[in-house]
């Protein structure tokens, strides 16, 4: 108690200190004000989920469960949440900073922002797949893994064959591993979509041979089999900065990255639209249903009714004519080829 009081009288003393010796003046010459701002996403409790383990999957580390529940006032003990049960997994407030500069000897100020941007923190990013046209070129192939397990899995060794008159594998590196799915068409048109790349791993390259490679398997997402393929590994950024989307969009949702029919919150899909459309990483777009109706017996034309949004998603990765997204929002199940557009109000 003596210590506190001590210390207490120690930052007083300091304060009047600066008070006394330097002059106030000083701080006429830069005002700041500070203005809160917040974005938010949620997750629909699942049968078995805790905070600890939903703080893990979405944050990176159990341990940040305390600030999960200090920001979902309506969970009175942190040891029981409920299937069904919404709650926010993300709460960033951001700062915008205003500068006051003294423009004038009567000491008019003059207010330039300066902002902190918004981002939305997804863990899993590296384990996320893609849909493109044309497929990798794989750098090389898994022929076998030691002991001829059947799961591979984290620290297993395995022996990898080089693949294609592309860049040889190098010592050190690493290599996202992964298959390639059926190829994807659209069933209207008939016209290819693309190849869904499917990611299960990365493995660091350990000793190169004359014939092959061998690499260790430090990190599986899912089960890696033999003959799955290599390609060079690239960190993506787990903070995906929030920016304006597309106006005028309309595109539609393909399939689902595990191939389920109906999808909600927190599930990962790919959309018909990409960087040629000028979708990019951050943005979110709504998606919507818009039923037809006749308005009387007489008339012989339907006339599209007011667009029900009833989901929302994140743009995660993109392709040249495909995306990558995150269903942030599902106020019910979302079918494959549910349609989606630039966010409406």
């Amino acid at each position: 108690m003596y210590c506190n009081r001590k210390f207490q009288m120690i930052i007083c003393l300091s304060i009047l200190t600066a008070m006394i010796f330097f002059p106030v003046r000083m701080f006429a010459q830069e005002n700041k004000e500070i203005v809160e701002h917040e974005a938010g996403f949620y997750y629909t409790v699942q049968k078995g989920d805790t905070l600890w383990d939903l703080s893990g999957r979405f944050f990176d580390s159990p341990w940040l469960w305390p600030d999960m529940w200090s920001e979902n006032s309506q969970i009175s003990n942190p040891h029981w949440i409920y299937p069904g049960e919404r709650i926010r997994l993300f709460h960033q407030k951001g700062i915008e900073s205003f500068v006051g500069k003294t423009v004038s000897k009567s000491g008019v100020l003059k207010k330039e922002p300066q902002k902190e941007p918004l981002y939305y923190y997804y863990s899993p990013i590296d384990k996320i797949g893609f849909i493109r046209k044309d497929p990798v070129v794989p750098s090389g192939v898994i022929f076998k893994v030691k002991d001829d397990k059947e799961m591979i899995s984290t620290g297993d060794l395995v022996f990898i064959r080089s693949k294609g008159d592309i860049p040889p594998l190098t010592a050190g590196s690493k290599y996202s591993v992964y298959r390639t799915l059926k190829p994807i068409v659209d069933q209207k048109t008939e016209a290819l979509i693309g190849t869904q790349h499917y990611l299960t791993g990365i493995v660091e390259i350990t000793k190169i041979d004359p014939s092959f490679t061998v690499a260790k398997v430090v990190q599986s997402y899912r089960t890696i089999e033999v003959g799955n393929l290599l390609m060079p590994y690239k960190r993506r950024s787990r903070k995906i900065e929030l920016i304006q989307s597309k106006k005028g969009l309309d595109g539609k949702l393909i399939i689902s990255e595990e191939y389920a029919n109906i999808i909600g919150d927190n599930d990962v899909a790919f959309i018909d639209k990409g960087s040629q459309d000028d979708v990019k990483p951050g943005q979110q777009y709504s998606i919507y249903y818009q039923e037809k109706q006749r308005l009387n017996t007489e008339s012989k034309k339907d006339v599209l009714l007011t667009q029900i949004v009833y989901g929302t998603l994140l743009v995660l990765h993109t392709e040249k004519t495909t995306s990558t997204v995150l269903i942030t929002r599902s106020d019910r199940g979302i079918n494959l080829g549910a349609k989606i557009c630039s966010p409406i109000e």
